[in-house]
């Protein structure tokens, strides 16, 4: 079963754009996903081919119509009815390596890029668009953050990574971040590898590679740290609510 990525945008001479390099843009030759750049313009009805109109109820910039954004959604589930349609929006649930993970075991996906002041309000609901974010920042469109979503599922594709294990001990695949990595050579102005990594020693490895990975969670990235049920109890902020339960 092949990938398949529809893209609606205002700007489709933007894709494959980095997907059609290294990894990604092998594995498109291949035919192991397809990219499916959809103009949003193409499904205006008025002579002026016209997306936007301005806000209701007064306000600056434009809002992309939702007549025009339903009539190209409408397409792409015509191209593929299973794909789930996602909004990259700054208010959108954050993408997760769990939601990467769920969507590049499907079908493909179709995402709506936005433009100015967004979307009307009423295509959400009206054809089941679900939002998502890259993070706390605003880009100025977003053909960036589909790029980003569409690399984290390309990589996951079967036979797009060289190894198999390349797509499960990294950073979010089990609540934690990466451990540290080290390569040759084994002295660089005065620091060295750590000796468990020149041991040979699989097992204290693996055991120093999850105390370090849990470390930097720890540290880093408390909010990872609580979410992991079995270490709920020892998280970042465990003596804080014990001092509050003892009414401190």
């Amino acid at each position: 079963m092949t990938f398949n990525a529809t893209v609606l945008t205002l700007y489709p001479e933007m894709f494959p754009g980095t997907l059609g390099i290294s990894l990604a843009g092998r594995a498109l030759a291949e035919g192991k996903w397809a990219m499916n750049p959809v103009h949003i313009r193409d499904f205006t009805t008025d002579k002026h081919r016209t997306v936007d109109d301005t806000p209701a109820g007064g306000g600056a910039g434009m809002v992309l119509k939702v007549d025009v954004l339903a009539a190209a959604i409408d397409h792409a589930r015509s191209i593929n009815p299973d794909a789930p349609i996602i909004a990259m929006t700054p208010r959108g649930k954050p993408i997760s390596q769990q939601r990467v993970r769920e969507l590049a075991d499907g079908p493909g996906v179709t995402i709506l890029c936005g433009r100015f002041e967004g979307f009307d309000e009423r295509i959400f609901e009206g054809r089941q668009v679900e939002e998502m974010s890259v993070g706390d920042a605003v880009l100025s469109g977003g053909e960036p953050a589909a790029i980003l979503l569409l690399d984290a599922c390309i990589r996951l594709l079967p036979g797009v990574m060289g190894a198999a294990s390349s797509g499960t001990e990294e950073s979010f695949e089990d609540g934690l971040l990466e451990y540290p990595q080290y390569t040759r050579p084994t002295e660089w102005e005065g620091r060295t590898i750590p000796e468990v990594l020149r041991s040979g020693d699989h097992a204290k490895i693996a055991a120093w590679r999850k105390q370090k990975a849990e470390e930097e969670t720890r540290s880093r990235r408390p909010d990872l740290w609580e979410r992991r049920s079995d270490v709920r109890g020892q998280s970042a902020s465990g003596a804080r609510r014990k001092n509050e339960d003892l009414g401190s």
